[in-house]
């Protein structure tokens, strides 16, 4: 099948590049090009494409405000392309929380480019992102209620997207408190992730019992933003994980961009190490959801629920799987409400998770059970 793109960006050079680097692919069409975000909004009405590449700065009308736009008259899947700083970092979250549903750095500036993975990450988030219209719309209007809020409370992994799962899924909407003992909760993410951990974390109470992990795949520049805004967004304090600092119960600790997050200690005394680890080609993701998850069962065995939302790939299965034999809970998000059902795919295709749970009620589950 073939799927049509619009791409969206100022400078005649990257318009070009980007369609050289999307057409590698035969299945793979750029159907016409948009010079600010006012020309996107008449292009995607006219030519519906399947997917849209969308820079930020731009005349006439800046792409978040293009997006927001978009997504509110003809959803489609928005790609968008970020600087590596700390403005651009607030601007993709920004772009996120208007709609679009992934993002990409802009390393194409220099055609000579040795890095022969930008083609490559480009053409697959692609090929992921365009299976998924649906639900759009609505996670837009959710995070737009939770910006306005008041506060009282990347390497490329080469599978794009798990097999089926064979058996049909137990997908719950609510939870009957079991009674277990936990002692953390620990949440894994990827693509569609920083929409789902806003969701995900809003309806917690500040009086959030245990500490809360989160790995999310993300640029080391870009995690500090998305922390403080997190914490905002959030009732539990949120914070960027430092090397050294003690794990307190009821912080959210966000594993740093381009580093791993361990932990070492006891449950009742357990201390966060930030460190680098040599990639020995098994390590595809700088934070791991698996590497953190598997020294949460060395601390807090199965005294924990574990949480593995929209992803590609299929990071989080091993260590889940190392955590449900030591009698953790293990819980994964749905295929309709993922934006890519690859990591909570791959980890329900294993057996190892118990339920899918819709991103609507995932977390009035998480209180249900554990508060």
């Amino acid at each position: 099948m073939n799927y049509t793109v619009l791409v969206v960006d100022d400078s005649i050079f990257h318009r070009r590049r980007l369609k050289e680097m999307i057409e590698e692919d035969a299945r793979l069409k750029v159907i016409d090009a948009a010079s600010n975000g006012k020309e996107a909004i008449l292009k995607a009405k006219e030519l519906s494409p399947d997917i849209i590449t969308m820079d930020v700065e731009m005349p006439v009308l800046d792409g978040i405000s293009a997006v927001k736009q978009i997504m509110q008259h003809q959803p489609v899947p928005i790609l968008m392309f970020s600087s590596l700083t700390a403005e651009g970092a607030d601007q993709t979250l920004d772009a996120l929380d208007a709609g679009a549903v992934d993002f990409l750095l802009k390393e194409f500036d220099n055609k000579f480019n040795p890095d022969k993975d930008v083609g490559f990450k480009l053409r697959s988030k692609i090929l992921t992102l365009v299976r998924k219209r649906h639900t759009l719309k609505r996670q837009t209007r959710d995070i737009a209620k939770l910006k306005n809020a008041p506060k009282t409370f990347i390497r490329a992994e080469k599978t794009l997207v798990t097999a089926p799962v064979a058996e049909p899924v137990k997908i719950i909407s609510g939870v009957v408190k079991s009674g277990k003992t936990y002692k953390c909760l620990a949440i894994g993410a990827s693509t569609g992730g920083p929409v789902a951990l806003q969701k995900t974390l809003a309806v917690l109470p500040a009086s959030f019992p245990y500490p809360i992990f989160l790995v999310q795949h993300m640029p080391g520049s870009f995690t500090e933003a998305f922390a403080q805004r997190l914490n905002q967004t959030s009732n539990v304090s949120v914070k960027l994980a430092k090397d050294g600092e003690k794990v307190q119960p009821g912080v959210a600790y966000l594993a740093p961009g381009g580093r791993q997050m361990l932990l070492k200690g006891t449950s009742s005394a357990c201390t966060i190490r930030i460190t680098d680890i040599e990639d020995d080609g098994r390590i595809l993701y700088k934070p791991s959801v698996d590497l953190t998850f598997f020294d949460i069962a060395k601390v807090y065995g199965g005294d924990v629920l574990a949480l593995i939302l929209t992803g590609m790939g299929s990071d989080g299965t091993e260590a889940c799987t190392r955590l449900k034999r030591l009698g953790a809970t293990i819980w994964a998000q749905d295929e309709k409400s993922s934006v890519v059902y690859g990591m909570p795919g791959a980890v329900t295709k294993a057996k190892v998770a118990q339920v899918n749970i819709d991103l609507e009620h995932i977390s009035q589950c998480i209180k249900s059970e554990m508060v």
